[in-house]
């Protein structure tokens, strides 16, 4: 098969969370399979330093039609990696800026993003045409959802693009691409799809919702997840969609690249280690304990470290609460982060507070975050809802026990510790509590103080685990197979 991935993020050229992983690892292990893959992004700021000077134009101009205007892209061949076939969206005026949806300040969303990736999804349609009709368009979250839509009305006539069947991937049902009513007429779409049933919610122009409506296949990134966002509380409003949907909807846990996740050979640690010799994860604890400036902390202290987006849904509002209760604790807190002011400010104040226990760092540095993943003991994920997550995967890896809120991903990955058959991977809670966290958070201390080798026994169950992308990439082929039966 041929498979067209279009997407706003792929790694390493551009990446603001996990949706830039899966684009960056699920191909090369279809290409694997024996499967043709070809991967469009837009041509950001942050792509230029991986291009040559002289950029490759695979087809150099293209005309996009507006209601009142046209505006014209090029598509810069980026040429094979790893056997697949990279292809970049250039726009300036839509694409070369300092941030991917908004600017970097934080100010908010782009006002022009329903052009940027509508003309994006038009883009990848009629280069395709000319560089290759896929068998699947394998589309990702609201900036590629427009790709289908206009499937099934604009190009709904087109015979080069009959054949093509499509698949939508849900990376984060929160986020959908929400535009006033006038960018259907803006994106030359016909008022009658702005309709309940179709694009329309609440008065706005849904982007993501459209692609649920007309994509023949929906996936998202585990099997929990897929569940969980057919309920009111996690649908976020398109659960009544996705639940009539659901034939056409199936979880597929994403995997995680161990070439740069594993502690045997990760250039980024002080030392390496593995579950037949664990000795370098001391020396790992050292350096990150360094790296955040807590040297005094003790042999015996358990170290919990957090890599994350510092936001409500990522649970912080929970710590917020119980974090005097935890520094009243035998513990000490290392985080790595950035996202919003009042978390950002409530990690700064109680570093300030409690600064022998706990240390920040609000940025994103790679390198860091494998310290971390390598030196602490254990790895807080408390999400409010988390489709997949891969930092509690990374975690698994490296020894370092997860503590997590049973939800999306991580109720799938993450194993609750049973001390008699010495079976399970980590800590779970179920309700949104502060106070079951914090049960969580006793329970995994009590084993670390407590029963050393039932602690060395979860580490090793966690490192023995296999999350490679080969058997969700199995899974994927599936899907497509089952679009293409479907169409005949």
């Amino acid at each position: 098969m041929h498979i067209v991935f279009a997407a706003s993020e792929c790694v390493p050229f551009a990446k603001t969370g996990g949706l830039a992983d899966v684009v960056g690892a699920l191909p090369p292990e279809l290409v694997k399979l024996g499967h043709q893959v070809s991967v469009y992004i837009p041509l950001y700021r942050t792509v230029r330093p991986f291009l040559p000077e002289q950029l490759t134009f695979a087809v150099r101009s293209i005309t996009i039609p507006f209601e009142y205007y046209n505006r014209f892209a090029g598509i810069v061949d980026g040429g094979l990696r790893d056997g697949v076939q990279y292809y970049f969206v250039d726009c300036p005026e839509l694409f070369d800026r300092d941030g991917f949806y908004g600017p970097r300040s934080g100010a908010g969303d782009y006002g022009d993003n329903a052009e940027r990736f509508g003309l994006f999804c038009r883009a990848v349609l009629e280069a395709s045409k000319q560089l290759g009709v896929p068998d699947i368009f394998h589309v990702h979250d609201w900036q590629a959802a427009m790709l289908p839509v206009y499937l099934h009305s604009v190009y709904y006539f087109d015979p080069a693009l009959r054949t093509a069947g499509t698949v939508l991937t849900i990376h984060n049902a929160g986020y959908q691409g929400w535009f006033p009513p006038s960018t259907t007429p803006q994106l030359l779409l016909p008022w009658d799809m702005f309709t309940v049933d179709k694009v329309e919610q609440n008065d706005t122009f849904n982007f993501l919702k459209g692609g649920l409506v007309y994509s023949d296949y929906l996936t998202t990134v585990s099997p929990t997840y897929a569940k969980e966002i057919q309920t009111g509380e996690f649908g976020a409003g398109l659960d009544g969609l996705l639940r009539k949907r659901h034939w056409d909807l199936r979880g597929i846990l994403n995997g995680v690249d161990y070439a740069h996740w594993n502690p045997a050979h990760d250039p980024k640690l002080a030392a390496h280690y593995s579950p037949e010799n664990l000795a370098g994860k001391a020396e790992c604890r050292r350096d990150l304990l360094h790296a955040f400036g807590l040297e005094g902390v003790q042999d015996d202290t358990a170290i919990i470290g957090i890599v994350s987006r510092f936001a409500t849904q990522k649970g912080f509002d929970l710590v917020s609460q119980i974090a005097d209760q935890m520094t009243d604790r035998n513990l000490a807190v290392v985080a790595l982060g950035s996202g919003e002011p009042y978390y950002e400010n409530f990690f700064r104040s109680w570093a300030q507070r409690k600064p022998v226990q706990v240390a920040v760092q609000v940025r994103y540095d790679d390198a860091l975050a494998h310290k971390v993943e390598a030196g602490a003991d254990m790895f807080l994920m408390p999400s409010r809802y988390e489709p997949c997550g891969l930092n509690q995967i990374y975690s698994l890896k490296y020894g370092t026990v997860p503590v997590v809120r049973a939800t999306g991903g991580l109720e799938d990955t993450i194993e609750e510790w049973n001390a008699d058959n010495r079976t399970g991977t980590g800590f779970k809670f179920s309700g949104y509590h502060a106070g079951d966290l914090l049960w969580a958070i006793d329970r995994a201390l009590w084993v670390f103080a407590n029963d050393k080798p039932g602690w060395q026994t979860l580490m090793r169950n966690g490192m023995a685990k296999d999350y490679a992308w080969a058997h969700p990439a199995r899974e994927y082929v599936e899907v497509y197979e089952e679009v293409l039966r479907r169409r005949g």
